[in-house]
């Protein structure tokens, strides 16, 4: 039976990280696929859910969970709220929850336990930059990630984000401004070297699965054909007229994956085992 376990922890700044962990209790030493959420996302989005029970019926252990600053709530888990948390969200925090959930999974289940990364659009630049320095992650996948993390806004907004100390991004769902501190910005530049996505793409020396739309208008094919350039070894694989999320969208209500989303499952599958 596949059933859904809880769990929390501290997370950056002592903010709290909530996850779950998916999995068939007929299996339950299986091999673990950890889920990063991007920009804007969380683990509940769309149909996470439907995908987590994928894997599980497939023979993986599925964790997923909220980087602690993503501004969804425990009040809401459904819908990016607490605007505070998610104006003042880093990456480097964001890097600090990864290898947290990591260090709880190896402290749960075990050292030798195999711990497999995906991470979608912002979730694959930091898992990508997790993976070329954390031994312990054993196979990368990314689904339209980006290959530089300043490519979420414009270089034209920096000289007033410094003045005014933020700027805002829409909610293309629900229209709303949500803000972004200067403290974003300042963390990436003083950090340029480290967050260097397209060097750290260079280091990777395990097997990696690019995943990429080629209608995504949020993440162009450009990104991960950079990507895909800068490791040879990597194995890019383009899903023909997929948009940034697959098929899917938020709620998302029917009981089955969308097509093409079911399609990029499969693949991943196929790479994985």
């Amino acid at each position: 039976m596949i059933i859904q376990k809880a769990f929390s922890l501290s997370g950056a700044d002592g903010k709290l990280i909530i996850g779950d962990i998916t999995l068939d209790d007929k299996n339950p030493n299986a091999p673990i696929i950890l889920f990063i959420h991007g920009f804007k996302g969380f683990k509940d989005w769309g149909a996470h859910n439907l995908v987590a029970r994928y894997f599980a019926n497939n023979g993986f252990r599925y964790v997923k969970f909220n980087l602690s600053h993503s501004g969804v709530s425990l009040d809401n888990p459904i819908d990016v709220t607490d605007l505070e948390s998610f104006a003042n969200n880093t990456v480097s925090k964001e890097l600090f929850d990864v290898n947290a959930v990591i260090d709880y999974i190896e402290k749960v289940y075990g050292r030798e336990t195999e711990i497999n990364l995906i991470g979608h659009s912002r979730g694959g630049g930091l898992s990508i930059i997790q993976a070329s320095n954390d031994l312990r992650v054993n196979k990368l996948i990314t689904w339209s990630a980006i290959s530089s993390f300043n490519s979420l806004w414009k270089k034209e907004q920096e000289a007033d984000w410094k003045k005014t100390g933020k700027i805002f991004v829409t909610n293309a769902r629900t229209k709303e401004q949500m803000p972004l501190n200067v403290t974003l910005l300042e963390d990436f530049e003083e950090n340029a070297d480290t967050f260097d996505i397209l060097s750290a793409a260079k280091r990777i020396n395990i097997p990696w699965l690019i995943v990429q739309g080629d209608d995504d208008v949020n993440v162009p094919f450009a990104h991960a054909q950079k990507l895909a350039d800068a490791n040879l070894d990597s194995q890019l694989v383009k899903i023909e007229g997929a948009n940034h999320v697959y098929g899917a969208n938020h709620p998302y209500e029917k009981e089955t994956l969308p097509p093409l989303l079911f399609k990029v499952c499969e693949k991943c599958l196929a790479f994985l085992i």
